[in-house]
């Protein structure tokens, strides 16, 4: 059984292969779309050439987006201080409840850490902000379902 410190470890390392990955294929995908552009504009004239032009341009500006979207996410999870206990829920908090166990740092799904189920949430998303600055005993309702936080590390 690995200690409190361990379990935040290995949920924060999930959550920085979560955002690497989806950094990767963002790349990837502007990689493709920049391939595309310089195909289209030695292959291509007229109309054709012009629409084929500004979808890709619009698909850029799409993934130049999600970039930014993904660099700021990121940003936040630098921020998780993985090594400090607090008596009440916050960023870089694991929340054992009742009803189920959160990692409070980025939304990125649902993670397995010893056989032990976890939802990686953001402090922004709906039960992110029910269980912000509460501590054990304390209780939340969420969709319509009473929820007792049973420990805070």
């Amino acid at each position: 059984m690995t200690n409190n410190l361990d379990v935040k470890k290995l949920l924060y390392n999930q959550c920085f292969d979560f955002i690497e990955n989806r950094l990767l294929t963002i790349k990837s995908s502007i990689n493709d779309i920049q391939e595309a552009l310089n195909s289209e504009t030695k292959n291509s004239s007229g109309d054709k050439h012009e629409t084929g032009r500004a979808m890709l341009q619009i698909d850029m500006e799409k993934a130049g987006n999600q970039l930014n979207e993904i660099q700021k996410i990121k940003d936040i999870l630098k921020k998780v201080d993985i090594t400090k206990r607090t008596e009440t829920v916050r960023l870089g908090s694991v929340v054992y409840t009742s009803k189920a166990n959160y990692f409070i740092a980025i939304s990125a799904g649902n993670i397995t850490v010893e056989d032990k189920q976890f939802y990686a949430i953001a402090t922004d998303t709906p039960i992110g902000q029910l269980l912000a600055s509460k501590s054990v005993g304390d209780e939340i309702v969420f969709r319509d379902e009473k929820i007792r936080i049973e420990s805070v590390l």
